[in-house]
This record gives structure tokens, sequence and C-alpha cells, in this order.
């Protein structure tokens, strides 16, 4: 059978011919790249990268399927994806299915057969920026198309991959932990759970009085797609949350959202964070860990260390980046990199400890 040709044009003119692995069509998103070896049904389902075409810099990914136990998500978040090739054998049996498959069952393109080292060295040096990647050949109408797309800076995605309904999970004799979903991983909230807690799972935009009916101990501001600044409905809620004085624990950009709540402004990494292997340095202990992150935003590090009243705590060692904070009178935490993990080293689990352990202390205080 014939293999069908797939394009991939960035905004900036850079080009590439393909093979079609995926579904076929047009569309259109912010080209980023993951540095991970291993974990990819976990990256391509986790909700923060709702809008993005993903390079993967390994070379060769598919060869165990995906399964749906390592799902973060339903279904696939990605808007397409880059490989230098795609497997179509995988090695696992039973529930498995081959990634192409999987792929194309959920309506995201892939183009295999692309130079990914050659790319990811270009978006690098020229920055994260929007791409089209098609199954017909990029004509003028096209390119048209992509210069005209929405940049990732000032986007709200975060709604649009948020819980349509509230719901809870874990153990109702538990410390109540009323969690913001911004576009939330599986494993964050399995990670509540295994720590006892009972968990009330909310939508970005859910009304402050819907939330405060759950009667919560604590809050966990989630990791998400899209530009915090653009958010300012999370801004105001996560403001509302400061003055209760609760344990509130922030992940990626819920650590951002956080911080703009503190008037610490957010900025756009050139081409971010996303990869397995983010060494960050915990600046109360002087203990390092390896990390993994996704985001492609920051906070303002200068601003940050102005402040009396906020501590840096962590930093991330290859660019000197805000990858943590606490706040110095109130039991607010928040960090950059995903602690969850998956995938990913799990060095970082003990920030839930920390969390549960101050959630706990205020549920026995409220009774």
């Amino acid at each position: 059978m014939k293999m069908r040709k797939a394009y991939l044009v960035l905004a900036d003119g850079w080009e590439a011919e393909g093979i079609a692995v995926g579904a076929e069509g047009t569309f259109f998103g912010e080209i980023v790249f993951h540095t991970a070896l291993t974990g990819y049904p976990e990256i391509f389902t986790d909700p923060s990268y709702y809008g993005q075409i993903l390079v993967m810099t390994l070379p060769h990914i598919g060869n165990y399927g995906t399964a749906s136990e390592e799902w973060q998500h339903e279904k696939p978040m990605i808007r397409g994806l880059v490989v230098r090739h795609l497997s179509s054998f995988f090695s696992r049996a039973g529930r498995a299915v081959g990634l192409p498959e999987y792929l194309r069952m959920h309506g995201i393109p892939a183009i295999a057969e692309v130079d990914t080292r050659a790319l990811v060295r270009h978006v690098r040096q020229k920055g994260a920026q929007n791409a089209l990647l098609t199954t017909e050949p990029p004509t003028p109408e096209l390119k048209a198309q992509l210069n005209a797309y929405p940049s990732m800076q000032g986007q709200e995605l975060a709604s649009h991959v948020s819980t349509p309904h509230p719901y809870t999970v874990g153990d109702p004799k538990g410390p109540r932990i009323a969690l913001l979903d911004y576009g939330v991983k599986r494993a964050i909230i399995d990670q509540l759970i295994q720590r006892g807690a009972f968990v009330g799972v909310f939508h970005a935009k859910a009304p402050w009085e819907e939330i405060l009916k759950f009667e919560p101990a604590g809050f966990l501001l989630s990791n998400g797609p899209g530009d915090p600044a653009a958010m300012s409905y999370a801004v105001q809620t996560a403001c509302l949350i400061l003055q209760t004085r609760k344990p509130t624990l922030g992940i990626c950009l819920g650590h951002q959202i956080l911080s703009l709540a503190l008037n610490i402004p957010t900025y756009k990494l050139l081409y971010g964070h996303r990869g397995s292997n983010h060494p960050v340095k915990d600046l109360r202990t002087q203990r390092l860990f390896i990390t993994s992150q996704n985001h492609g935003f920051a906070i303002d590090l200068e601003t940050l260390k102005r402040r009396q009243d906020v501590l840096l705590s962590h930093i991330n060692l290859n660019d000197g980046t805000v990858e943590g904070f606490i706040h110095r009178e109130l039991p607010i935490q928040g960090v950059q990199y995903h602690p969850e993990a998956c995938p990913g080293p799990h060095d970082s689990h003990e920030i839930f400890d920390e969390f549960i352990a101050r959630v706990t202390k205020e549920a026995l205080v409220s009774a």
C-alpha cells in the first residue's frame, strides 16, 4: 500500500516532508519538543499539551504500544505528533493497542521520517512557534492560515480541558481537598488518594460558593495548558483561596496562577521545559532532584527575590529559572515541576507528603 505524504511547516518558514502515520487532514498548533526516553502514553494524554504539536527527540516511538492504565486523560491531548520513526509493532499483549491505531482512533495527526534532531535544534534556537501539520500539499492559502493562527501567549485553554462536572474521589473520612482542574493529570489525583485524601474536583471556572460547599481543608491548583496571564478568573479564585489561609499547593500552571495572585508576574520561555531529566535544587535543604516537567511559561525570578513574604524554594539548575516558592506567613507552596511524575523519576513525591500533612493538621484544627 502506498504511504501518504505529510507536511510540516513552521511559522518562520522551516519545512519538512514525511509520511502520514496518524489521522489525515490539516491541523495547527504550537510546536514544542519533549526529551523523555520513555512514557509517551502519559505524555500524549497530558492535558497540558492541549493545542500543541509535539516533537519527540527519541527517534523510535511506539515500541510498547499504549494501554489505558497509563493514560492521564481519557483521550490524547496533543494536537499533533512529529517523530523520526513510529513503530507499527509493539511488544505488549493484552489491552495495549498500537500507537498509530490509537492516534487515528482519536483523530490525532502524526508525521514520521522527519529529522527530529534538526527540528529540535531549530526550535531551541528560534523558539516554540505555531506550526502546520497537514496531509495536503502546503499551499499559500494554508500558510496564510498558519500566519493568522493565534499565538499561545494570550490563550486561555484550561477551561477547554477541565472537567465538565464536579466529582469526588477518595476516602470520605479523609482530609478534604478542593482541586481546581485546569487540566489535571490523573496521577496527581492518584497521589492524593494514596495518602487518604477525599478530593473534590471542580471545573476551572467553578463558582467560589460551589467550592466552599465542599468544606475543604486545603486546595490544590492543577497543571494545565495555555497562558496563565489570560486566566483572570483563576487568579481571582486564587486570591479568594489565599484569604482562607488554608493549605494550598499549586503545580505547574497552578503554581503560576498562585504567583499571579501574589502579584508576581509570569512570562513565556523561549522553548519551555519538557522532559523527565530536569535537575532541580531545593534551596531549603540543598537536596537535588531529577524532575519531570512540561511548561512553556515561568514566574519572574527578580520580582520574587524582592518579596519579603515569599521565599524562593527551588531553582532549575539548567537555566536558573524558578521551580518553587513558599509563603513565609501562609501555608502556601508552588512547584513548577511535576512531583507526580508519570512519566519520569519519582524523586519529588514528598511534595504530596508535605501538603497532606498540612491539610490533615488544618482538618484537625477545624474539627
